[in-house]
């Protein structure tokens, strides 16, 4: 049994490992080559794990084992395990680790704005091992906590918004990513008379923006990866604010052919091997995110809304990170 986590100490040696991810991939800023901007990150962030004093094991990660080379699901990391034979070596905490080594590949690939690195972690059992499939989600900062229903029409669920924070519905702004998919979500904003931000791709780092006060977001809304609403849930915790979501596989919901989907039983299959009986249930922040000590960092890649990106000049570098613990 390893000794308890120390959030504040390892908060330190996690946002060293997720600067290490956001340096090597933002010299490959404007490159076009998404895949290996990847690559870089992922390799930069699991060598920098190497040495973090604990026992940790990646439960959101880049994949299944035979997807991924290194921070694959299940992987063991850490200077805990290299050190079992050493005296106290088995001393270091057991820690539960979700990473995104470089959250919008393709925005880094362009150059565009708010790529991030990112990872959370907790006591072992503190963050849902989600699947690799779709999630609907709506969040909200800390004022509106307790005001939403992802089962409620939009316009409802912007009307509780509003009135927490003392504005009208057309002071509001909902961020949404652009898909095909969120067509009558967009519809639905906009009848109901709120503002929209359309983003191609980073929904995480959308996500924590709205709730932070001072980036004038108010909401996210719509579909997007399982594996980041467990990572925004983290950060949320840390935050105080709300997520709401729910699993999503049907081909119609996602408006894609059914082929470019996994079949439903396959998915259920999957579902029941990770513990997760009912598709249909709707996550909060604390069925996401359960644990007692979250730790939860983000470096900038590009320049964004919530963070700034790398800087390189003559005598070194410049990184700009945001590090939060439930404590």
């Amino acid at each position: 049994m390893g000794q308890e986590l120390n959030s504040v100490n390892l908060s330190l040696d996690f946002l060293s490992v997720c600067e290490a991810a956001a340096i090597a991939s933002a010299r490959t800023m404007g490159q076009g080559e998404r895949k290996y901007s990847d690559k870089v990150a992922v390799e930069a962030m699991r060598e920098a794990m190497n040495v973090v004093p604990m026992r940790g094991r990646i439960v959101i990660g880049e994949g299944e084992r035979d997807e991924a080379p290194m921070l694959y699901i299940g992987e063991e990391v850490g200077a805990g395990y290299a050190a079992d034979g050493a005296e106290g070596g088995g001393d270091a905490p057991e820690v539960d680790i979700a990473v995104d080594p470089l959250e919008g590949t393709n925005l880094c690939a362009l150059g565009a704005n708010n790529a991030i690195a990112v990872m959370a972690a907790s006591e072992r059992g503190g963050l849902l091992n989600a699947p690799d499939i779709y999630m609907d989600k709506i969040v909200v900062g800390p004022s509106c906590r307790g005001a939403i229903d992802i089962d409620a029409p939009v316009k409802d669920n912007l009307k509780a918004i509003a009135r927490r924070l003392s504005r009208d519905i057309e002071d509001l702004t909902v961020i949404v990513l652009e898909r095909s998919r969120h067509k009558k979500l967009i519809q639905d904003i906009r009848e109901a008379g709120a503002r929209i931000r359309l983003i191609g791709d980073g929904d995480l780092s959308a996500g924590i923006s709205a709730a932070i006060a001072g980036t004038n977001i108010h909401a996210l809304m719509g579909i997007g990866g399982a594996p980041e609403g467990v990572l925004t849930a983290a950060a949320l915790k840390c935050l105080n604010g709300e997520i709401q979501a729910r699993l999503v596989f049907d081909p119609e919901r996602l408006g894609v052919d059914k082929d470019k989907v996994p079949p439903s039983e396959e998915v259920l299959t999957r579902l029941k091997e990770m513990g997760i009986s009912d598709p249909n249930k709707v996550y909060d922040t604390a069925d996401l995110a359960p644990g007692k000590k979250i730790i939860f960092v983000a470096t900038g890649v590009t320049d964004g809304a919530l963070l700034r990106g790398v800087r390189f000049f003559g005598a070194g570098k410049r990184t700009h990170s945001l590090v939060m613990t439930t404590e």
